[in-house]
């Protein structure tokens, strides 16, 4: 999964000059292709002309990893152009081979400037032949993912690179002008709309509403002999697009991509793990941002009790450590909603008790609306939040600094005057927790305020405890709500829905935990 890593892109091996670029592993060489990498892609090439996807993803997900470690843990895979001869010079294969060749040089090594833009290049040929030419192929759900994935981290990632110009030098501020083309962010979102749109996935997903498609239970995969490959894509770039809006801080354009997926129910996006995580880490945050916290800590807490009863089976992932890290993320992301909305009993008790150890004295001193309390939602922000980017390129004519950080201060800026508008309103729900009815009077001389002030506290608690859902409609957010009747204050608290069907299926296993550990007991 291509987000696993995540590192400030080093300016090592960034020095692009007329010379030979050289890698870190100066033995290496490009056009050397040991026996076993010729079985690997001869192998792999007979297995996606026979789009035997089993195959195809053993190959993808276990052989090329072992590959990886074993032989090419410090320097790129063989150039394309050395492996071309042993399958047919075949056009498509050797885009897919490079995709893969650009990602592993990502994950162990740092890309030079013009390596980047090769991607980029490699990116445009491999999804015009999708877009454009007849695809053939069926491929495993983990490699379409990891596609669209891969494309929007290594879009953030450029930006990250360009926006550090502090150290560039005439070289590389040279070939950024010449490549201008090269990652904008127009041409990144063209081409993941352009996917959608060609794939026809929102009216796939509508008709199987209706019961005229089987998208969702064959995980998109196509069993009269046809191809995934478009489709799928077409489908993970509404995910992708989501991500990419969440970077620029467009939540509202995000969230309206991903309205097409019905995310209260499984669907291909949840077949893979990666594309899972991805969807609701950012589904979650984009509604954190926009106020709608119910919707946040309701998502939170399915993936992270999803994550907590599933963890051990992805230990051997080389996701795993992506996933492990997520999972810290969206624990800090919950403690923020949580004290911004204190609705705990939206989350279930393992999760809960997680979140206490990680958190519960962080959260506790978050309630206080005091500095500390801020310094501790900046700490959680920072550590949670997406790497925002700005997608502009620099302008070369001026001193040359860098402003990689500028999109992430705004970001962190709008959340904290967020979170000070929010201490009005701890005052508020602390007494209309006391009491069922009172004046308006007596409130406003309990809160040391006159009465049009409390009034305006009151409209402000109003307006900050609900929100415009993706529908347009009011939802509430309050787990305290009032109404106003002839200046008599009437409180109504939420009623937590009782469920007693998880206490029972627990007792259920417990029960039959028990009656196997009898059986296993052989009466002497």
């Amino acid at each position: 999964m291509a987000t696993s890593y995540d590192h400030e892109d080093a300016v090592g091996y960034d020095d692009i000059g007329g010379r030979q670029e050289q890698q870190p592993d100066q033995g290496y060489d490009p056009n050397f292709v040991p026996d076993s990498v010729k079985t690997f892609v001869v192998h792999l090439y007979r297995h996606i002309r026979e789009k035997n996807v089993y195959e195809i993803h053993q190959m993808y997900e276990g052989s090329f990893q072992k590959l990886s470690d074993r032989m090419f843990k410090e320097s790129p895979w063989p150039s394309v152009d050395a492996v071309a001869p042993y399958v047919d010079n075949d056009h498509v294969f050797c885009l897919l081979y490079r995709e893969m060749w650009f990602r592993h040089l990502y994950a162990r090594l740092s890309p030079t400037l013009r390596q980047r833009i090769d991607s980029w290049d490699n990116y445009c040929s491999l999804f015009q032949v999708v877009l454009h030419g007849v695809v053939n192929m069926q491929l495993p759900n983990q490699w379409l993912w990891d596609m669209v994935d891969e494309f929007v981290y290594q879009f953030q990632s450029f930006c990250q690179y360009r926006a550090k110009m502090k150290n560039k030098t005439e070289q590389e501020i040279a070939l950024l002008r010449q490549y201008d083309q090269a990652w904008n962010v127009y041409g990144v979102l063209n081409y993941l709309q352009a996917l959608v749109e060609k794939s026809m996935i929102i009216q796939i997903l509508e008709q199987e509403k209706e019961g005229l498609e089987q998208f969702t239970a064959t995980d998109g995969y196509d069993y009269s002999g046809g191809s995934n490959v478009l489709k799928v894509l077409g489908y993970f770039s509404m995910v992708g697009l989501l991500r990419v809006h969440c970077l620029l801080g467009d939540y509202h354009t995000g969230l309206k991509c991903l309205l097409p997926i019905d995310i209260s129910q499984s669907g291909v996006y949840t077949s893979v793990i990666g594309s899972h995580i991805t969807t609701i880490y950012h589904y979650g945050f984009a509604n954190l941002m926009l106020r709608r916290y119910v919707d946040a800590i309701r998502e939170f807490n399915k993936i992270l009790l999803y994550i907590y009863k599933t963890k051990n089976y992805h230990q051997k992932s080389p996701q795993y450590e992506q996933i492990l890290k997520k999972n810290e993320q969206m624990y800090a992301l919950l403690a923020i909603c949580l004290s911004l909305c204190p609705q705990v009993k939206l989350v279930e008790e393992n999760v809960n008790s997680q979140l206490r150890e990680k958190y519960g004295e962080k959260m506790i001193r978050m309630q206080r609306y005091d500095e500390e309390a801020y310094s501790l939602y900046d700490e959680l922000f920072s550590y949670a939040c997406p790497k925002f980017i700005t997608p502009s390129a620099p302008i070369y004519e001026e001193p040359l600094v860098n402003y990689n950080q500028d999109a992430y201060r705004l970001q962190l800026k709008l959340f904290l005057y967020e979170v000070k508008q929010q201490q009005l309103l701890s005052g508020v729900r602390t007494f209309l927790k006391l009491y069922s009815t009172i004046s308006i009077g007596k409130l406003a001389t309990y809160m040391e305020v006159d009465e049009p002030t409390l009034r305006t506290i009151l409209m402000t608690y109003k307006h900050k405890t609900h929100a415009v859902g993706s529908d347009g409609k009011i939802i509430s957010n309050a787990d305290v709500d009032f109404y106003i009747n002839d200046d008599m204050l009437h409180v109504v608290e939420s009623k937590s829905a009782k469920r007693y069907g998880d206490y029972f299926m627990r007792q259920i296993v417990k029960l039959e935990e028990i009656i196997n550990d009898m059986d296993r007991v052989k009466l002497e």
